[in-house]
């Protein structure tokens, strides 16, 4: 086709698409931060020209679940996701957001998780979103409100239930977050600050969600022997609030539960066909997140990340530790906390069932300030195109990069996002499909993927041959608008 002179185009690529459809040879042109033009052979100039070389040309990966709130503003080039493919970030996961709080002191976990310092936090999202226009990171940011942070910002103890009063506050500060443009409300029900809030203290919150238009996010109350009783919370706050519900890195934790994802599964399908559900997943047996008891008593081997008491334990083993400290692993993890872990807790067998489940989308679920970071915050989306579509073979490329792009878009409500089409954002990923793989192991785990050719945000590229551009175009993707 002809038309006129474009800014770049992209020629004798793979097209994938992002809808799950073959790919297909073809050029994609570029004008400003869109795509203006899309086919087998694009008849015109550009100011720029690549030659792809018949490698795959993708919408860029969005990463479902993150907790990359403070990073992107500490560290603006996100060489963490950039390098991997990644154009989007979902932040304020896990009940946890950098807004609305204002604290004294430090946070309680997992808030502390992304922000140790009090004086970190924003005291609103207008405020949050300022900082990212004038601060603008590398890649795109959709921001949710954490429910454990409004917690925070309105109680005294954790311990029970939030008053009539305090949920009033609550809903307030919800309302406003979501008018300044965070696009959903998140919960960690498993972490102490939100353990005992009641479903209804979350139903009355999600009712807020449900009047400004957006959606509800959860690392359920447990994710271990009561998996299915935490499904069927989490169905019921969808259907009582009417807003779509996301399961957070959906697993069954612990060697009494490995199995269970055919049961957890048929549960999500039943509901499905009445509600909207959606679930994300890092292709991982590890999770990471801060070190407690609980969790060290399911794992078959838990590392330390970070310790606010102890230097050098990074990346170690606990019971070598506990056994040089002359401690039982539980002592010893009272004497190195406040502190975070990797821990090995589920089976490769579920980890393959839900990521094949045609609803999960992928989520790295990294945490960008430990010390030893799992592996998953430079390694998953390579990891799911190369691992597990190429070596294992359990879906095809098209079926990954789906994963990555158009569902998640479509789950989230990015509008002109997560697909290649004329008039859609130019976030693009350029990959070699046949050598695309992670590299950060569970030992060096800050090291970039291999595969990954280059980036580009918005039209502009962050990413080129194994290094950052220095580009930051990225935006804050405020409200339901997500593309706006």
């Amino acid at each position: 086709m002809a038309m006129e002179k474009a800014d770049l185009i992209i020629r004798n690529a793979m097209l994938i698409d992002g809808t799950g459809a073959p790919g297909t040879p073809g050029d994609l042109a570029v004008t400003g931060s869109r795509i203006c033009a899309i086919g087998p052979s694009l008849d015109c100039g550009a100011a720029q020209e690549i030659d792809a070389g018949g490698k795959a040309l993708a919408p860029g990966f969005i990463d479902a679940h993150t907790h990359d709130d403070r990073a992107v503003l500490v560290d603006p080039a996100m060489t963490c996701k950039v390098s991997q493919g990644v154009t989007t970030v979902v932040t304020g996961n896990c009940g946890v957001s950098i807004a609305p709080l204002t604290i004294a002191a430090r946070p309680p976990g997992p808030l502390d998780l992304i922000c140790p310092n009090p004086s970190d936090f924003f005291s609103g999202f207008a405020a949050y979103f300022s900082a990212l226009e004038k601060t603008p990171p590398a890649v795109n940011v959709v921001a949710q409100v954490g429910h454990a942070t409004l917690r925070a910002g309105v109680m005294d103890s954790f311990d029970r239930a939030a008053t009539m009063d305090e949920v009033g506050q609550m809903k307030d500060l919800l309302r406003q977050a979501l008018k300044d443009g965070a696009a959903g409300l998140s919960t960690g029900l498993y972490y102490a600050p939100a353990r005992a809030a009641p479903t209804e203290e979350i139903e009355a919150l999600a009712q807020v969600v449900h009047e400004e238009g957006g959606f509800h996010s959860t690392h359920m109350r447990d994710e271990a022997d009561g998996v299915a009783d935490s499904l069927e919370e989490t169905f019921r706050i969808g259907r009582t609030a009417r807003v779509p519900v996301i399961i957070s890195h959906h697993k069954c934790v612990g060697l009494a539960n490995h199995g269970r994802s055919g049961e957890t599964l048929r549960l999500i399908d039943a509901a499905r066909a009445t509600q909207k559900i959606g679930l994300d997943i890092y292709p991982y047996v590890a999770s990471s997140t801060i070190l407690h008891k609980d969790r060290v008593a399911l794992s078959s081997r838990t590392l330390i990340t970070w310790s606010e008491k102890a230097d050098g334990l990074e990346g170690r083993d606990l019971e070598e530790v506990a056994a040089e400290m002359g401690l039982t692993p539980d002592a010893a993890i009272d004497a190195i906390s406040p502190a975070g872990a990797i821990y090995f807790l589920m089976d490769e067998r579920d980890v393959k069932a839900i990521m094949a489940h045609p609803a999960t989308m992928i989520g790295s679920d990294g945490l960008p300030h430990d010390r030893h970071p799992h592996p998953r915050l430079w390694g998953t989306f390579p990891r799911v195109l190369g691992h597990y579509a190429r070596e294992e073979g359990l879906f095809p490329l098209e079926t990954a990069v789906h994963k990555m792009t158009g569902l998640t878009a479509r789950t989230f409500g990015l509008k002109d996002r997560g697909i290649l089409c004329e008039g859609a954002y130019a976030d693009l990923v350029l990959f070699d499909p046949a050598s695309v793989i992670d590299t950060a192991t569970f030992e060096r785990p800050e090291t970039p993927a291999d595969g990954i050719s280059q980036v580009f945000v918005n039209g502009q590229r962050v990413w080129r041959d194994g290094a950052a551009t220095g580009a930051r175009p990225g935006k804050g993707l405020r409200g339901t608008q997500l593309g706006t």
